[in-house]
């Protein structure tokens, strides 16, 4: 399935960025006598259910109106990745500005703290145990991280959990 996906991928791209979206994974996986086409898309600022109902719309014509898919029948589910996906490009770690993250470095060592800043190059993160100032990690040295969830976030710390369009 993954030509499939790659296929899919390529042709959905350029019109997912003309809707003004990063298309950030395409899944192709078999669902019976159909296909399951997973599409997750995120942008600054956010997705909310208005803008998913949209972009499958105009997603869904584009798959209709091409060969991406063959002739065998297929479901569309268009959504965002979600708090789960781990935080590999630049644009993940701008768009998790005042999140708690948890990163495992390149040497074996972990560290959780609130993210500040971000650029092109590393990730700055405040609130880190045992760093009386902020700690600047190039994107090299970290090996993996992930968003944690805060249950009992304080507002007083950036947009609380269940504000805004995330």
């Amino acid at each position: 399935m993954s030509a499939v996906a790659d296929r899919v991928e390529r042709v959905l791209t350029p019109v997912v960025a003309a809707e003004g979206f990063d298309l950030e994974a395409v899944e192709v996986q078999p669902a019976g006598r159909r296909r399951l086409v997973r599409v997750l898309v995120d942008r600054d600022g956010g997705v909310n259910l208005d803008h998913i109902a949209s972009l499958t719309s105009t997603l869904s014509t584009t798959l209709d109106d091409t060969d991406a898919m063959g002739e065998q029948p297929y479901v569309l589910e268009v959504s965002s990745p979600g708090v789960g996906r781990p935080l590999v490009l630049p644009r993940h770690w701008r768009r998790n500005v005042s999140r708690l993250v948890r990163v495992s470095l390149a040497d074996g060592g972990v560290v959780v703290g609130r993210v500040i800043a971000s650029d092109d190059v590393g990730v700055t993160l405040s609130e880190v145990p045992d760093h009386p100032a902020d700690l600047t990690l190039p994107y090299g040295e970290i090996s993996e991280a992930h968003v944690e969830v805060e249950f009992n976030r304080s507002s007083s710390t950036g947009d609380a959990a269940g504000e805004g369009e995330r």
